[in-house]
């Protein structure tokens, strides 16, 4: 069992009410916990952003033993264009379907018992009609444009271990009882677009700046070198944030202190719901747009 683990990707929002819905009550996540920061973050989690943004953290479950989502929201960013990096979040859930199914949410079975439906933003969902033991987020999808490459870099690089192979797809995980990565061969070139997202893994703290280290060896992007990240009140992390030969950004960090930053915190639910209470993004866009009209 490798000590490196899947941890969650990272969504920009721009709707973050809709966003919430979609994730509450059609997808049965809950609020994890929920942070608000008024500059930008130093590892470039909010994206390229310098304001105020929001992180809240969705999932089934502690991210102890599950994979979750981050849900990054940008004050003053109502939207995001969409590229094809990002391919698909496979679920599994009876309970998912049935309540898309019940609130008349657009899905399109692709196989018998898969639909793909897509969250406020666009972002691509596949709810597969099942209860499983576990963890019902099952694979994360992501296009790239060379399989051989991106094998060598997530395998023989990353140290994932390839559990299935086609010449279009593989799927890769560091244990197998975790959400496993699909990298999805493309037709052309992969395009992040302003949507991007980021992959995180946690690693013992130590083996950081072997990884670091041993991507820019083989002359792979560094995008953020072996950093401390600061959230007031709550444990200090070391990160490094790389990118693979398309760009995904993928963050690895020190797992002792991201399990102290990472418990769930009670009061998750009820901070996002005030912090949405008290956002007058949407008003502001529509007095712009009435005078636009």
């Amino acid at each position: 069992m490798s000590s490196r683990r899947a941890l969650h990707f990272v969504f920009k929002v721009g709707n973050r009410n809709e966003t919430t819905k979609f994730y509450r009550s059609i997808l049965g996540m809950k609020a994890l916990r929920h942070e608000e920061f008024e500059e930008g973050c130093k590892a470039s989690c909010n994206g390229p952003y310098d304001g105020k943004w929001s992180k809240t953290m969705v999932g089934y479950g502690s991210e102890d033993d599950h994979f979750v989502v981050e849900l990054t929201y940008n004050y003053g960013i109502k939207e995001y264009k969409l590229g094809n990096d990002f391919q698909g979040l496979t679920i599994h859930s009876k309970d998912a379907v049935a309540n898309a199914k019940k609130n008349n949410y657009n899905m399109i079975e692709k196989e018998a018992g898969c639909y793909l439906t897509q969250a406020p933003d666009g972002y691509p969902f596949y709810l597969v009609d099942e209860n499983i033991s576990g963890d019902p987020v099952q694979k994360i999808s992501l296009g790239v444009s060379s399989l051989s490459k991106s094998l060598d870099y997530w395998h023989k690089l990353l140290g994932m271990t390839v559990v299935n192979q086609s010449d279009s797809k593989a799927t890769l995980a560091y244990n197998t009882n975790e959400c496993k990565l699909e990298l999805v061969q493309l037709e052309g070139k992969v395009d992040h677009a302003t949507a991007f997202g980021r992959i995180a893994f946690s690693c013992p703290k130590n083996e950081l700046p072997g990884i670091e280290s041993a991507v820019k060896q083989e002359g792979h992007a560094i995008l953020t070198p072996l950093v401390s990240l600061d959230t007031p009140g709550k444990a200090t992390v070391q990160v490094v944030i790389l990118a693979d030969p398309d760009g995904h950004e993928i963050c690895f960090v020190g797992d002792e202190a991201f399990r102290e930053l990472s418990k769930v915190d009670p009061e998750g639910d009820k901070l996002l719901t005030e912090a949405i209470v008290n956002d007058k993004s949407d008003e502001w866009f529509a007095k712009k747009k009435a005078k636009k009209d």
